[in-house]
């Protein structure tokens, strides 16, 4: 009996002694850096793919080393790139962000407006008006924001990225800086005034380097063009070829195609745009001491190279295939540099996309799966056909566009007619319209909750202000263009929601889950990790098998 005693002490004194080494310990991770990554429109097949032909220490290192989000998704319609990085880094959604597209049309101004705009401020770094940007139209803080409230702005906060929208909307309004790269006849890496009244030294360095200039050489296949397997044929007819070539194939001089296609413009749509901007990342985290103390600093990277790539190329074609595993060399190089600089298990990373994209609708044409292109003429002209017969009018459609459809509010009124009556019209009109899978009215959205399918993320992307009266769904493979090469994104289809996500680095487990995880999840995941208050237009959960 004695000894049961003096057991039953012990344990309960083991246990009280664990009790409170774990009401000790710190409820947040405090790693000296935070790295977002974006890869513009990576679908999450991208990952498994290219699997076999990637080295050890770019994605394989994320995988093997972190945590991987299989089954991740853009839980909003559209699925653009400013709503994108916007959400991912809002941990919300275009509803309440406000970002509803890469432009859109405003109903106050009477114009088409875009996401990062702003007349208000100058350009540095270019005499051109590339650099009058800010992210004044973003409605919501950022993790990024948070974070420089938590630390009471002295954890640094800087985004890059060959677009503006792709710097500035991750970087947050209280950013210490944002800079992208403007090509033209400069190759430059600029900002406005809304950061800083001139460019840092190191800044002007790079610029001087002329290291964009490095990058103005044929591109030619890393490895053995027959070894890239997981793609189609070179020469095909679902890719569009740069100005002044006869066939989208390699190689592909860049000093011959220079002048037609941009000069430093041509950078952006080779996957020498992602190199160029680990060069520019690396000179940054040098140039500004990130990660050198103990309050966190927030480098936000996105690679737009991709999405350039995506855009002309096409999901099955071998530049996209040799664009990812370049970058898997360029992650690679990054996180050797923040090994050495920063100190391995001293930072952490995620990786995720913006969107994914469908493959080219010709491409699915070929191979007999549903997928064409949507006529915006075939649609408008008989629509208005059907308004001038109901309403007395074919002029009560303002503006469409991002599959919208935008009612002239004044005319409206002078007819005296009723705005919900007309959006119901159509959107039961336009469900018997080629290609129109779902059409909903902004009446709707306002006033029913959807809790699933497609109308459920058309509700998640509808902001009240800034959305549509009618909001149309395509058929599946089915995209709004007169070209019939390359690919593009904007659905709420899994072709373009499923995208990767990986954590690695300070406070994350190692592992894999196959559970549902959404685009705002990210940063809360980031804020829950380092103990700072959500944004402020939270819509997404802690991702709890993540975080250590």
């Amino acid at each position: 009996m004695r000894k049961t005693f003096l057991f039953g002490v012990l344990v309960c004194s083991f246990l009280s002694l664990q009790a409170q080494k774990n009401t000790n310990e710190d409820p947040y991770t405090r790693p000296k850096m935070v790295v977002g990554i974006v890869v513009d429109q990576m679908r999450y097949d991208y990952l498994v793919r290219f699997w076999d032909k990637y080295e050890n220490d770019g994605f394989k290192r994320m995988v093997r080393e972190g945590f991987n989000c299989q089954n991740n998704h853009f839980n909003y319609i559209p699925t653009k790139t400013a709503a994108g990085h916007a959400s991912v880094y809002t941990g919300s959604t275009p509803k309440t962000h406000g970002i509803i597209g890469n432009d859109w049309y405003d109903k106050v101004e009477d114009r088409m407006v875009y996401c990062a705009e702003d007349a208000t401020v100058k350009s540095l770094g270019t005499e051109s008006d590339a650099g009058l940007m800010s992210p004044r139209r973003m409605l919501a803080s950022t993790v990024t924001d948070q974070l420089k409230l938590a630390t009471v702005s002295k954890g640094k906060v800087i985004g890059i990225s060959l677009k503006d929208r792709g710097a500035i909307l991750p970087a947050g309004h209280a950013a210490d800086a944002a800079y992208w790269f403007h090509g033209k006849d400069e190759g430059a890496w600029i900002t406005s005034t809304y950061y800083m009244n001139e460019l840092p030294k190191w800044v002007e360095k790079f610029n001087k380097s002329k290291a964009a200039e490095d990058y103005k050489k044929s591109w030619k296949p890393l490895y053995d063009i027959d070894t890239y397997t997981e793609s189609i044929a070179d020469n095909n007819p679902y890719e569009g070829a740069f100005a002044g070539e006869k066939a989208p194939t390699f190689p592909h001089d860049l000093p011959k195609l220079w002048k037609d296609n941009g000069e430093f413009d041509l950078l952006k749509s080779t996957p020498f745009g992602n190199s160029l901007t680990v060069d520019f990342s690396i000179a940054a985290i040098e140039g500004e001491d990130l990660g050198q103390d103990n309050i966190t600093d927030f480098l936000a990277i996105s690679f737009s190279a991709t999405d350039y790539v995506g855009h002309r190329f096409g999901v099955s074609a071998k530049e996209t295939e040799d664009t990812y595993l370049r970058l898997d060399q360029d992650l690679a190089r990054l996180f050797s540099y923040l090994d050495k600089e920063v100190g391995k298990g001293e930072y952490t990373v995620f990786l995720t996309a913006d969107h994914a994209a469908v493959e080219v609708p010709s491409y699915l044409e070929s191979m007999e799966i549903p997928g064409g292109y949507f006529s915006k003429k075939e649609f408008i002209d008989p629509l208005n056909a059907f308004l001038k017969e109901k309403f007395g009018s074919d002029k009560l459609i303002k503006n469409l566009s991002n599959e919208q459809i935008f009612l002239d509010q004044a005319l409206l009124k002078n007819l005296g007619l009723s705005s919900s009556v007309v959006e119901e019209a159509i959107a039961t009109e336009v469900k018997n319209y080629k290609n129109v899978a779902e059409a909903y009215t902004g009446t709707a959205m306002r006033n029913q909750e959807f809790t699933h399918g497609l109308a459920s993320r058309l509700q998640m992307g509808y902001n009240y202000k800034r959305s549509g009266d009618v909001l149309l769904v395509l058929d599946p493979g089915y995209i709004a263009s007169s070209s019939r090469t390359g690919t593009t994104h904007g659905s709420g289809h899994a072709y373009d929601t499923h995208t990767p996500l990986l954590f690695f680095g300070k406070g994350i487990n190692h592992g894999a889950t196959v559970k549902r995880t959404e685009i705002p999840d990210i940063a809360n995941t980031i804020s829950a990790l380092l103990g700072i208050t959500f944004p402020s237009g939270k819509s997404g959960e802690p991702i709890q098998e993540v975080i250590e």
